[in-house]
Parts: structure tokens; sequence; C-alpha cells
């Protein structure tokens, strides 16, 4: 079968960028596979098929794209980055951060890489180093809640409430459905709650 033209890969992929912005990642999926049944080494559609099934929550089918990517371009910053973001998930922290910290060559100054890599580089243990790289990332995307959640979460786990209230409360004010942000914000109240009983 022959392989697609390229204004029609580009409509495909134009149209399936624009599902995949509104939310719509199943739709997304059925032209992205339209493009890759005719040209399976089109690196872009491989990508944007790994970004989609992450958004999914589909981890292992998100990886296999990833790593069919990495197959043909070893430098795909995008690839390195899904691969670090399902080894986090996964709780695999040396091999996200080995993933993430390529991609982070490969595109630097990105806030979604920057921000996946400080969460496991915290969660490894290497406490300043996460700390350092989620403040970068939320100098680059002052606005993004998932940033303020992990580093309000972050900041919870350090004991620092004052801190982490003040970005648990901007994530919810910039996303008043974050249920995460609200579960971490309860406990910090809670937190604060108890310490005021104690000192009574």
């Amino acid at each position: 079968m022959p392989s697609l033209p390229d204004n029609t890969v580009e409509h495909l992929l134009a149209r399936a960028g624009h599902l995949k912005s509104e939310g719509q990642y199943e739709e997304a999926l059925v032209l992205l596979e339209q493009i890759i049944s005719r040209n399976p080494q089109h690196v872009v559609a491989l990508e944007e098929v790994a970004d989609n099934e992450l958004s999914l929550g589909h981890y292992d089918r998100a990886d296999t794209a990833a790593q069919r990517v990495l197959g043909i371009d070893p430098k795909s910053f995008a690839a390195h980055y899904v691969r670090g973001f399902v080894a986090s998930h996964r709780e695999e922290w040396e091999v996200s951060i080995e993933s993430l910290k390529v991609a982070n060559k490969l595109e630097q100054n990105h806030p979604e890489i920057l921000r996946c890599l400080g969460w496991s580089l915290f969660s490894v243990g290497r406490t300043l180093e996460g700390v350092v790289t989620l403040e970068r990332a939320l100098n680059l995307d002052e606005e993004n809640p998932l940033i303020l959640c992990d580093l309000g979460v972050v900041y919870l786990k350090l004991k620092d409430f004052g801190k982490s209230k003040a970005l648990l409360e901007r994530a919810i004010d910039i996303d008043p459905k974050n249920e995460r942000a609200e579960e971490c914000l309860e406990m910090v109240r809670r937190i604060e709650r108890h310490a005021v009983a104690e000192e009574r």
C-alpha cells in the first residue's frame, strides 16, 4: 500500500492536534492510526500517538509508541519524555530520571519535562535538586496547576506549610476542579489546626 501524500498527512496531523487540544484523545488516535498504517515510520505521528495514549492513562501503549519512535529517531525529546513519565508513574525513579535528563538535554527549558524530572529527583531522595528543578519549571510556567500542585506537595513533605498552602491555593484558583490540590490543601489545614491545638 503506497504511503499517504504529504498534504494528506499534514491535514490529518492538524486535525488530530485540534482534537487533542479539545481533550478528544481517542478520536485523535483514530486519525493518527490512518497515517501510521500507511507511513509506519512517521515520527511525528508516532510521537502524537504516544502523547495521546499518555493522556488516556494507557501507559504501556504510550511506552510502546515511544520506543518505536526512538528506534527511528533516538533524538526525539518527546519520546524520551513519555518514557520518563511512564517510568515515574511506575515509581521506577532512576529509569525516569535517566530518560527525562535526556529529554531535557534535547529540549531545554521545557516546563513539563522539568516538572516530571523534579518530581522524580525529589522522590528518589535528591531533595535539593528536585526542589530546584521544580522551581525552575514554575519560573518558566507560573500559571501551571500541575507544577504548582507538585511543588505544593513537595513543600508539604518538607513541612514548609506556609509555602505549601500558598502554592496549593494558587493551583486551585487556576484549576478549581484539581482534586489532588484540594486533598493536599486540606491536609495542610489539618496539620495547622493540630499544631495550633497543641500550642494551647
